[in-house]
């Protein structure tokens, strides 16, 4: 220590400010230690970190306070840094996060600060061991591709005699107004940041922890209470600048200050702003007056969606402005969505029992929650514990409720953690422009009643594009219409309430073909099946065409055939329209086919549907075409043949040939060519087959449109798709 004799003959010991370690608490002196004998092996994530860490990069953080993440069973009261090392890194792989967020690992007199009251800036924590344990904590981290943000408090510092309050014996840190150099609330000190060598002191600590220790970022913590001189103060309590404003002008050139020196030093490291109000360009160029910082924790967004979630989902739709509202202001800096440790103490509770409804409701909500962080603009935050539905609220001097994951459904929320950062990582359209409106479009925004937001996540490629569905509500949706933005595909790919998270299972396992039917002002639609509390995100894919689609067609018609083949075999009677496409198929290729294309007894109909299941579909046709010719005019004829048709292609062959067939008859210079004399089964088939032809009426081209409906089915002009429920349809 320093042993400082100040006027008036008071003496002080004081704890080296700059030294690079110091005693466990409670003792405080400083420890002289050499920070040259440690070799790092973590030069390729060094290399790459630019790329990995930059801001078209999926980033999700882990926040983690070092001393309660896990406790020893052996009476000790930590593991030091080389134990947690490798069981944090091997956890936070198994789950997808990209960083770590350290709560204060500087040295700190009182546990229950959590780190953010710091003494010895130039220290890591001697808790948990020494300057070099720690260098082999982030060596760890770094060899398993894992970046490494540090808390930082360079807005205020504590009282402690042995620290750097009235450090000479006067205030040579702080002010000496209380009014300027004083928290009230914290009871702590704030810095006089219009002095150079205070100045100096901070920045070279924030190049101190990216240099000696590698660190991947800093996440300054209580900007705003820099910002603001009046923060946290009522009138009188605080002194105006130079021009009678609330703005900390020497705070701010501060800010500015550290921000480029630190970029010019470590461009590829991270600078993220805990920033609670809408002070502007917090992430602004400096060149366009802004701040500097990479990241500004989106506070707003926090509150009004944990406030949101609250709520019964009876409730919400009077509250859905706290979904959208984040959207307003979404592009106006670069904002990272944090449900931090901030949100589980004093008395809030954890996320779990924010949660309402049942233990299952409550499960998936927080399913939901996590999800909509996932899927909204902004990269990700979430505080430990709460990845596997901790339920107490987070304690300093506990260990979180590991035991909990004995549990099915807490282990099942870990495991859709590990799921959901998978697939936030597979799809560059959830991360890729996060901080560009392209990346984001409202499909219905407005469902309010129905606890709905529907929305594009995109990037530059329209294949990447993915719909977005995220009900708020307690209630299932079938066959609910969703407009979209191009014809084509969309596959479900990721749903919260899957039975394999230990959700419902309710939702789409087939391709959705969107329908040219008007929804949400998009010119075309799907119907989908909406699971309650739940997000569901589906793909899109263009529709074939030309060729490939033929193609395609094609090969799924010759499979059909095939099924429809062998299941007659086996004696399965297949439907009715299954049954006509054989016979057409047959009657062109086979001459047992000519045989059927003649009329046929009823007894012998009646046999051969017994014994395979077929049925008369062309027949019928005939019929059909020939009584409207024999009776109708020409407009119900057409009529008559149109609904034939809606039967699908095989229908329209026959329609085609029918109308052939009876306008021959009625018109002998158009005789198709004379068949060979086949002797009648029955005197009924001779009958009636000797009558259509004096009956007949004159044809008026009725064959020129059975063979145009025909057409129009070979090109593609009309089609027949398959319908939600599995019917055939125009």
């Amino acid at each position: 220590k320093y042993e400082i004799k100040a006027k008036g003959g008071l003496t002080y010991l004081k704890s080296d400010p700059y030294a690079n370690a110091a005693q466990l608490r409670p003792n405080n002196a400083s420890v002289v230690v050499d920070l040259g004998k440690y070799a790092w092996q973590d030069e390729n994530w060094m290399k790459k970190r630019g790329v990995t860490q930059g801001d078209k990069a999926p980033i999700s953080v882990y926040e983690v306070h070092l001393g309660s993440w896990k406790k020893p069973d052996d009476g000790r009261e930590f593991y030091n840094y080389r134990e947690i090392a490798p069981m944090l890194a091997s956890y936070v792989k198994e789950l997808g996060y990209t960083h770590v967020e350290l709560m204060p690992v500087m040295e700190h007199p009182l546990d229950e600060s959590w780190g953010y009251q710091v003494t010895g800036y130039y220290a890591p924590t001697a808790r948990y061991g020494t300057p070099d344990d720690f260098r082999y904590f982030m060596d760890t981290m770094h060899q398993n591709d894992i970046g490494v943000i540090l808390d930082w408090v360079p807005a205020h510092f504590p009282r402690d005699t042995f620290g750097l309050s009235a450090f000479d014996g006067t205030c040579l840190y702080e002010h000496f107004d209380p009014r300027q150099g004083s928290h009230p609330h914290w009871g702590t000190l704030i810095y006089n940041y219009g002095r150079p060598e205070v100045k100096n002191f901070l920045i070279a600590n924030a190049l101190f922890w990216a240099k000696e220790y590698h660190a991947d970022g800093i996440r300054m913590d209580a900007v705003a209470s820099m910002l603001y001189l009046d923060y946290g103060k009522q009138d009188g309590e605080w002194v105006a600048n130079i021009y009678g404003g609330n703005e900390n002008l020497e705070a701010i050139e501060f800010l500015k200050h550290l921000n480029s020196i630190f970029k010019k030093e470590f461009p590829d490291a991270l600078l993220i702003a805990e920033e609670s109000t809408a002070w502007p360009k917090v992430t602004g160029d400096l060149d366009d007056e802004g701040l500097g910082f990479d990241y500004k924790w989106n506070m707003g967004w926090m509150n009004d969606f944990t406030e949101y979630m609250k709520n019964d989902p009876v409730y919400r739709g009077a509250h859905h402005d706290q979904l959208t509202f984040s959207m307003v202001y979404a592009y106006s800096e670069k904002f990272m969505l944090s449900l931090s440790h901030d949100e589980v103490v004093h008395l809030k509770g954890s996320m779990y029992t924010k949660m309402p409804g049942t233990p299952e409701q409550k499960m998936a909500n927080l399913r939901l929650a996590y999800a909509y962080q996932m899927v909204h603009p902004g990269k990700k935050l979430l505080f430990m514990g709460q990845e596997f539905g901790q339920e107490k609220e987070w304690n300093e001097k506990q260990s979180l409720s590991w035991e909990l994951l004995e549990d099915k459904e807490h282990l099942q929320l870990k495991n859709y953690m590990a799921a959901l950062h998978a697939f936030y990582k597979a799809n560059p359209a959830l991360y890729q422009l996060d901080e560009k409106p392209e990346g984001f479009e409202w499909i219905n925004g407005m469902e309010w009643e129905k606890n709905l937001l529907i929305f594009l996540r995109r990037t530059r490629k329209k294949e990447d594009t993915l719909l977005v569905v995220c009900n708020f509500s307690n209630v299932e949706y079938d066959d609910f219409r969703i407009g979209v933005p191009y014809p084509g595909k969309y596959k479900e790919m990721f749903n919260s309430d899957a039975e394999s998270y230990g959700g419902t299972g309710v939702g789409n396992p087939r391709v959705k073909m969107s329908k040219k039917t008007e929804c949400d002002e998009r010119k075309n639609s799907i119907t989908v099946k909406l699971a309650p509390l739940s997000v569901q995100v589906f793909s899109y894919t263009k529709p074939e065409t030309g060729a490939a689609s033929n193609k395609s067609a094609k090969a799924k018609t010759a499979a059909k055939a095939a099924a429809e083949k062998k299941t007659g075999k086996k004696g399965k009677p297949a439907g009715k329209t299954e049954e006509a496409v054989k016979a057409v198929k047959a009657k062109k290729t086979t001459k047992t086919a000519q045989k059927a294309e003649k009329k046929v007894s009823e007894k012998t109909v009646k046999r051969a549907e017994k014994k395979q299941g077929t049925t008369t579909a062309t027949e019928k046709v005939e019929k059909a075409v020939k009584q409207a010719i024999d009776s109708k005019p020409v407009k119900t004829v057409e009529q008559t043949v149109d609904k034939l048709v809606k039967a699908g292609k095989s229908a329209a062959a026959e329609a085609a040939k029918a109308v052939e067939k009876y306008r021959a008859a009625a018109d002998p210079e158009k005789k198709p060519a004379t068949k060979p004399e086949t002797k009648p089964e029955t005197k009924s088939e001779a009958k009636s087959e000797a009558k259509p032809e004096t009956k007949t009426k004159k044809s008026t081209g009725m064959s020129e449109l059975g063979v145009e409906l025909l057409r129009k089915f070979e090109t593609g002009e009309i089609t027949h798709g398959e319908s939600d429920s599995g019917g055939t349809r125009l």
